[in-house]
């Protein structure tokens, strides 16, 4: 079943084309990667989907339905989205700003249910906070930031989230334990849009991956289809290693491909 299906985007920004008619779609069980180098309209594209961001053309619909027309108590119940670069300005503990992952679940006026605290219990242990769970959310480090914040997501338990470099500036056992739950959550009937750099998580996590360039969609595909050598030295311009492993594609970039030899 698709959640949520775009058709035609298109963005112009100061006479600049940042979307060019981008279609896409995430469908209840996918874990789609979102992939390109910077500068191609990850970001910009992300922001449309949940509309932070007014397109020039293009329709947006979720559940078959215009964004627009979409209740908004409806749409924070179903959809979450976390932004890069995400950052809390109040001294609360991090329990707290994570349990309001919950707030659209919950009834008006009442206190927060057992399957609300179980819900945030869960959230916290998933991305390994719950020894913060008492400290000022503004004094963490910022991975530990970054997980709190995909720990409020989490604790929504929404039908779609739509994430943005979550494993920026994390360690390689977090960034693992992030994209675990981002899959997690996707094989629990979930729809999930990620935005990835590295392409490395996006092949192993991701079981299907859109590259962006330039604002248009060049491929959509499963991984070893759309991380092909061609595509990697033309629109990343790197060689890559590349292999399976346990049923898996993997690819590992490795050089340069404009770069000056080794000595």
């Amino acid at each position: 079943m698709t959640l949520m299906s775009a058709s035609g985007l298109s963005l112009t920004r100061a006479g600049r084309l940042v979307l060019d008619e981008v279609t896409i779609t995430v469908a209840a069980g996918e874990c789609v990667g979102l992939i390109g180098p910077n500068g191609s309209g990850k970001t910009t594209l992300l922001r449309a989907l949940v509309g932070l961001q007014q397109i020039t053309a293009g329709t947006v619909r979720l559940d078959g339905r215009p964004l627009a027309a979409v209740a908004r108590r409806d749409l924070a119940r179903d959809l979450a989205y976390l932004p890069q670069g995400g950052d809390s300005a109040w001294a609360i503990p991090v329990r707290a700003l994570v349990a309001m992952g919950r707030l659209p679940r919950r009834e008006p006026w009442r206190g927060p249910s057992p399957a609300d605290r179980a819900a945030v219990a869960r959230a916290l242990a998933a991305m390994d906070v719950t020894h913060l769970a008492d400290r000022p959310s503004n004094q963490l480090s910022g991975g530990e930031r970054a997980r709190m914040l995909l720990a409020r997501a989490l604790a929504g338990e929404p039908r779609l989230l739509l994430a943005d470099e979550p494993v920026a500036g994390l360690d390689p056992y977090h960034r693992m334990a992030v994209m675990e739950s981002l899959l997690g959550l996707a094989e629990d009937g979930a729809g999930v849009i990620v935005v990835l750099h590295d392409l490395t998580l996006a092949a192993r996590f991701c079981r299907r991956l859109v590259l962006l360039h330039h604002g248009r969609v060049v491929a959509d595909g499963a991984p070893e289809q759309v991380l092909s050598d061609d595509r990697l030295a033309e629109i990343y311009r790197v060689r890559a290693i590349s292999h399976h492993r346990d049923g898996a594609f993997h690819v590992v970039p490795w050089d340069r491909l404009d770069a000056d030899p080794a000595p």
